[in-house]
């Protein structure tokens, strides 16, 4: 029987961490690449004037190759974390590459009974992934890294969502491709290329009935194009309640054009489905990147000149 921390919500089959109040404490550590003291300071600041206390990780400022330390102390960091019940939401310092590397070695037996946020994106879709396939929600947002050079709405989006006021997003989609149409359901998905890398795995995520989230960097046209075919076969892109796109950034051709945008390809892959689609989301490896709750309900609205996404408990 699974024991839920009493401030803690189970709705829609899904477990929402309780929120967080003033003075509690949060955890930063790193399940990726490297980060110094000296990186994380703007980060330290905001949760102070967000009347938190920042927890630092024995991860930050140590360094292993292009790591915050090897497997072992990336992993045995986090573990402390997840296991502490006095801290109340562990926001990952940073991506890059390496948290799929310690999923495995992770208990979150102890998690489960006193449910904290995790707060992260990109690398990090590895821990919402799992996480969300296991009915706990999660939070979709900016890492420490660079916080300051984000949009305020970013940083504010952030505090809303881990104080229970996430508002609604609304934007105007950026692209020529979308379908119009309002849906609801659980909210997931994370970035393409470690969604991709998760097939097959226990931390490979079901769509069916869901909302899918979805937003890449720094990759070539034929690998979107990939990943997508992948999706497909997988049945990840049949029973959608709705699909939104968020940044597909800095991508790359070869000599010999792809010929097609990664919105495009993206299109081409959901077009003969009849659920809501949007591009343009203010998320992502973009300088607007809005926190999401993830494995929670949102309302998806997509119009001829606007689309919103709502998040409600």
């Amino acid at each position: 029987m699974m024991i839920i921390y009493p401030n803690s919500l189970f709705l829609f089959g899904m477990i929402i961490p309780p929120h967080l109040r003033e003075g509690d404490r949060v955890a930063i550590v790193s399940t990726a690449r490297k980060i110094t003291t000296d990186e994380l300071k703007p980060a330290f600041d905001l949760l102070k004037e967000w009347g938190f206390i920042a927890v630092p990780g024995r991860t930050i400022g140590v360094e292993d190759n292009q790591f915050a330390g090897d497997d072992s102390l990336r992993a045995a960091d986090l573990q402390q974390m997840l296991d502490d019940p006095e801290i109340k939401a562990i926001w990952c310092a940073r991506g890059g590459y390496g948290t799929v590397r310690i999923i495995d070695q992770l208990d979150f037996t102890e998690f489960l009974r006193h449910p904290k946020w995790i707060v992260g994106y990109s690398d990090i879709t590895v821990l919402h992934a799992h996480l969300n396939q296991r009915s706990v929600a999660s939070l979709h947002a900016q890492m420490p890294l660079e916080i300051e050079k984000r949009s305020p709405e970013t940083a504010l989006s952030i505090r809303k969502a881990l104080l229970g006021q996430l508002p609604a997003v609304n934007f105007q989609p950026n692209s020529p491709y979308g379908r119009k149409g309002t849906t609801n359901g659980i909210l997931l998905g994370g970035n393409l290329s470690v969604l991709y890398s998760l097939q097959g795995s226990q931390s490979a995520i079901t769509t069916r009935g869901r909302i899918l989230f979805l937003e890449d960097l720094d990759e070539y046209l034929y690998h979107i194009d990939r990943m997508m075919q992948n999706l497909k076969r997988n049945g990840m892109l049949h029973d959608l309640a709705g699909l939104v796109v968020g940044g597909m950034s800095d991508m790359n051709d070869n000599s010999i054009p792809f010929g097609k945008t990664a919105e495009a390809i993206i299109w081409d892959y959901v077009k003969e489905f009849d659920y809501p689609v949007c591009f343009g989301f203010p998320a992502g490896h973009t300088y607007e990147n809005r926190a999401m709750r993830f494995g929670a309900p949102a309302t998806l609205e997509v119009g001829d000149e606007q689309a919103s996404l709502l998040f409600s408990l």
